[in-house]
């Protein structure tokens, strides 16, 4: 144990001596996520719209009138369609709305009025959302004689507000790509500076030695996590914990040693800092591609499903989310603890028997 803590003292001090990583880890757990909480914008805002009216009436203007900021622009008249077409290629508007001659008159008389629209679909999320509330406000110029009345009622996001879930996906995803770079940078660093010869003739156990080096980063990774957890989630965006904060603090740290389990495998064959950044990014976009944190599991192919089951990056997310806005019990929190201790063990293990062949 008195080896143990040397070595991990020595690897937390060295890791504070070096600046640039200091700044990194800094940046990362706060302005980064701060960015992707505040900057990522999944509804509309500030759309640019267009339009040209040959309705020659007054609904078109109540229709247009309801674009209001600041979710739209002031809508933009054009004369005819092509002019409006060339402005959506310009990407001068998002959306182009065309009224037919005939729609006032069509409209009046109770017949079918119909609105023509175009989008830009390079920005598929924004304009998609947007097409959905044109069609709310388009449908509140119509009478519905229906024996029921619809009532929503959200669940765990009462506000809808994005910026809180961007934030906590952030700095999810950040964890993955800091612990993997970090444990692999302590041992190549020992390659590139020539220091690697020396390290193996400490009259030290091997295991001790690749044991206190990665579990040096997963605390300073912790450290991070607390730092982001104060300043960044609870008093920026004000994010709710309605579940134990010691259940996400206990899942973070088990899902950190996941990944320096990928960290150790890139540290194993790689011989210099600029490979364990190009292998890191090749291992962890797939698993965060096939964790859900950019697109639901259910909305992706089956086999792509089935191979989600093998990311513990899944499993993390999933039960962070659970404890944030759900609120769910540590009974219930079982299954994402198991698949992220399960998938744990096993990279762990193979990272650690693969740089262990090194000494």
């Amino acid at each position: 144990m008195h080896t143990f803590l040397n070595v991990l003292g020595k690897e937390l001090l060295s890791f504070f001596r070096s600046v640039m990583l200091v700044v990194v880890v800094l940046y990362s757990f706060t302005l980064d996520i701060y960015v992707a909480g505040e900057g990522i914008e999944l509804k509309p805002r500030n759309v640019a719209v267009g339009y040209v009216d040959r309705s020659g009436g007054g609904m078109s203007q109540k229709i247009l009138a309801k674009l209001r900021t600041p979710d739209f622009r002031e809508p933009k008249r054009f004369l005819s369609q092509k002019a409006l077409s060339q402005a959506i290629f310009n990407k001068e508007i998002m959306v182009g709305i065309v009224f037919g001659s005939d729609f006032e008159k069509n409209y009046r008389a109770g017949k079918k009025a119909q609105i023509d629209m175009l989008l830009d679909a390079t920005a598929a999320s924004q304009s998609l959302t947007t097409l959905f509330y044109l069609q709310n406000i388009v449908a509140d110029f119509q009478s519905f004689n229906l024996p029921l009345r619809i009532k929503s009622h959200k669940l765990f996001n009462q506000n809808a507000d994005n910026h809180s879930f961007m934030a906590l996906t952030e700095m999810l995803s950040l964890i993955t790509m800091l612990v993997v770079i970090l444990t692999a940078i302590v041992f190549v660093k020992e390659k590139e500076e020539g220091t690697w010869d020396i390290m193996l003739l400490m009259p030290v156990n091997p295991k001790i030695t690749i044991l206190a080096k990665s579990f040096s980063q997963v605390l300073i990774v912790m450290m991070g996590v607390v730092l982001a957890l104060g300043f960044v989630l609870f008093w920026k965006f004000n994010i709710p914990l309605n579940g134990s904060f010691w259940a996400f603090m206990l899942l973070t740290f088990l899902y950190a040693f996941s990944s320096a389990g990928i960290g150790l495998f890139v540290a194993a064959v790689s011989k210099d800092v600029m490979q364990v950044a190009q292998l890191s990014i090749i291992i962890m976009m797939p698993l965060i591609f096939l964790s859900g944190a950019w697109t639901p599991i259910y909305a992706m192919n089956p086999l792509f499903q089935i191979l989600s089951l093998f990311s513990p990056l899944r499993y993390y997310i999933e039960g962070s989310e659970s404890i944030f806005y759900r609120g769910t019990d540590f009974i219930d929190l079982l299954p994402y603890f198991g698949g992220v201790l399960i998938l744990g063990v096993l990279l762990y293990w193979y990272g650690f028997q693969k740089i262990g062949k090194l000494f």
